[in-house]
């Protein structure tokens, strides 16, 4: 094969490793913003359920929690990703869609957990002044929330946040291990094929993409900066 080729070869996996980050973040964004909210809830049995989840599914390595998600409702009789994956199959002619959706709420759930802790971490740093200063000007607590403090948690947490998502750029390679094709098991196949090199050149394409993260992060960051926090 030629480099185009391979090339080409390639970016049919890419495609699967951004759509894989891009319905992480959907998902995973507005659900530890979520799940913050609930651990910070005064209703202390919720609080307490949260913060356990949380220390689970951050203490747990994310490859295991995929194989949870996929496998266990085999174990019980239940293997409801097989039957997507043949559903789809049948009628759309697209394989692997269950193992698909499998790995996008493995990495949902576990990049919300992390989110979570970024979140309350930047909601608690406002000081309690603040949220005085709006009672006293008769504004809501949702008007205090979106209009005061939503701003200034944005600005604080947007570092400890890009870290995290550029991370989740190269924990998409870990959909592999329940055969998901994304840009690494392209590469592996190729190496049956006697081609070592498309696996090194796999690392082009997550410079590229954590490149263009970073560009993006530093340019909120500097649009940001009007809050002098």
């Amino acid at each position: 094969m030629s480099f185009l080729d391979v090339t080409l070869y390639l970016l049919n996996g890419f495609k699967l490793t951004c759509l894989l980050f891009a319905l992480t973040l959907v998902f995973a964004l507005p659900l530890g913003l979520l799940i913050s909210f609930c651990t910070m809830s005064r209703i202390k049995p919720l609080s307490i359920l949260f913060k356990i989840i949380v220390w689970i599914v951050r203490g747990i390595p994310l490859m295991l929690q995929i194989f949870i998600i996929y496998y266990v409702p085999g174990f019980l009789n239940n293997n409801i990703f097989a039957k997507v994956d043949l559903y789809f199959l049948l009628n759309y002619q697209v394989q692997d869609m269950g193992r698909f959706i499998a790995v996008v709420i493995a990495f949902s759930i576990n990049y919300a957990c992390y989110f979570s802790e970024i979140y309350r971490g930047g909601i608690q740093s406002i000081p309690n002044g603040q949220y005085e200063a709006c009672a006293v000007l008769g504004m809501t607590k949702g008007q205090t929330f979106s209009h005061v403090i939503l701003p200034q948690v944005v600005k604080r947490i947007v570092p400890p946040m890009s870290n995290e998502i550029i991370t989740l750029v190269k924990d998409t390679a870990l959909a592999r291990v329940i055969l998901v094709t994304e840009l690494i098991m392209k590469a592996e196949r190729l190496m049956a094929s006697a081609l070592v090199w498309p696996l090194f050149y796999t690392g082009v394409f997550y410079l590229i993409f954590v490149g263009v993260l970073t560009l993006l992060f530093g340019f909120i960051e500097k649009k940001m900066s009007y809050y002098k926090v």
